[in-house]
């Protein structure tokens, strides 16, 4: 693939639109930044907060710790943090600079104003609809589809921003239906890699900062250590453990920034920590590492692409799937390899349902990048799921279009039963 190709440039913009920084999990992220954006609109403090979110965000939020809250949990601690402490202009990292000072005011906000929480009834699965109101002043921000998709800002119920709900997507956002995996191994093999260096460079220090964070704190679970603990520290085990780390630490609060991947912290870990763990126990090159995260982070947002922004389909599941892609090519792996690896597994760890952000992602990540470490070992060892076993069917692209058709269609009910069993006995 050459530079001046278009579709060269649009990976490049891929790349840079989808791994961006964030601090905490996305979800409670997104809707501190939907309480920063209100409370600048209205230019005052609100002393009422209406706010209908969409099931998935009920279940992304719930159980996950808000970083730079003192601990706090849920929708109400999320939008305080980002009316009293928020920067609008941060984005995803709009909580990252809260003081001392302003995380006891969160927590004394939060219990006089008692936000009023709905849900949303329009069927977005992703959506984020706050009122904020001082006196007669009224301010709204209505976000759509995606973490930063702001679609309607209102000041006294005039609009000052507003754009077409239907379509869906961020305008900057460039089409991700040109992704296949062919293309992908063909750009990781021929990008000029100082294209993508800067995005890539973030992504490894970001993501193995946060995974030491995990091994040398106590978070959640900590399923790194104790994966490092029971089976030792071999390249395999410590790949898994890594990644699991820096979702320990994620999920329960800390206040390190991550480089994301479609619109998800876990997803960009997965995707990242396993194959520069791998590249280092191999010693390639530094080139060959930034290529092999290419691949990743690449096969992970086109598994993603299909599936959408959130679902009841464990998104670690395309992340493990992206790794060990990046790890069949760091091992020399052609196309034939790597579409394998990917077959083989998205067959065996498909099932995996997404509950919510929690402690427990670090489990289902360690299970995903194991999968597609097994998948890779399956293949060279002359072993293969064939089409017609299960949702596996022949071609690459067939299968990965018959995961997005099960996670997006086929486990729509599974996913409102997840949101009734986790708000009524949660």
């Amino acid at each position: 693939m050459h530079k001046s190709d278009e579709k060269y440039q649009a990976y490049v913009k891929i790349l840079e639109e989808e791994l961006v920084p964030a601090m905490g999990c996305t979800e409670p992220i997104a809707i501190a930044y939907a309480g920063a954006v209100a409370r600048k609109t209205l230019g005052n403090l609100p002393e009422q907060l209406d706010i209908k979110v969409s099931g998935n965000i009920i279940k992304n939020v719930k159980s996950v710790i808000v970083p730079n809250t003192g601990g706090m949990r849920g929708i109400a601690a999320a939008l305080c943090a980002g009316v009293i402490a928020g920067d609008a202009e941060a984005l995803l990292e709009v909580i990252a600079r809260v003081t001392p000072g302003q995380k006891e005011e969160i927590k004394s906000y939060m219990d006089q104003v008692k936000p009023k929480i709905t849900p949303a009834s329009t069927g977005h699965v992703f959506e984020i609809d706050l009122t904020v109101t001082k006196g007669t002043e009224t301010a709204r921000v209505r976000i759509v589809d995606t973490h930063t998709n702001i679609i309607l800002i209102e000041k006294n119920g005039q609009p000052v921003f507003q754009k077409d709900v239907c379509s869906g997507k961020e305008e900057k956002k460039t089409d991700h239906s040109i992704l296949n995996i062919e293309d992908i191994i063909d750009f990781a093999n021929t990008v000029d890699t100082e294209d993508v260096k800067e995005v890539l460079e973030r992504q490894i220090r970001y993501n193995i900062a946060i995974s030491e964070e995990g091994l040398r704190g106590n978070y959640g679970a900590n399923i790194g250590k104790v994966l490092l603990h029971t089976y030792g520290d071999n390249i395999k085990i410590r790949a898994r453990a890594k990644a699991a780390a820096g979702s320990d630490a994620r999920m329960n609060g800390c206040e390190l920034p991550v480089v994301i991947n479609s619109g998800s912290g876990n997803q960009g870990m997965t995707a990242s920590i396993p194959v520069i763990e791998f590249a280092r126990e191999l010693q390639v090159s530094h080139d060959k590492m930034l290529r092999a995260l290419v691949l990743s982070n690449l096969v992970t947002i086109h598994l993603k692409t299909g599936i959408g922004t959130l679902s009841a389909y464990c998104g670690a599941v395309s992340a493990g799937c992206g790794s060990g892609a990046g790890i069949a090519y760091l091992y020399g792996g052609d196309y034939e390899v790597i579409a394998h690896t990917i077959v083989n597994s998205l067959a065996i760890v498909s099932g995996i349902i997404c509950d919510g952000a929690k402690a427990s992602c670090a489990a289902k990540i360690s299970a995903a990048v194991d999968a597609g470490i097994m998948g890779y070992e399956m293949y060279i060892q002359g072993q293969q799921f064939y089409g017609g076993d299960g949702i596996v069917t022949h071609g690459v692209e067939n299968t990965i279009r018959n995961v997005g058709q099960l996670a997006k269609e086929g486990m729509c009910e599974t996913d409102k039963e997840i949101i009734r069993i986790m708000v009524e006995r949660g």
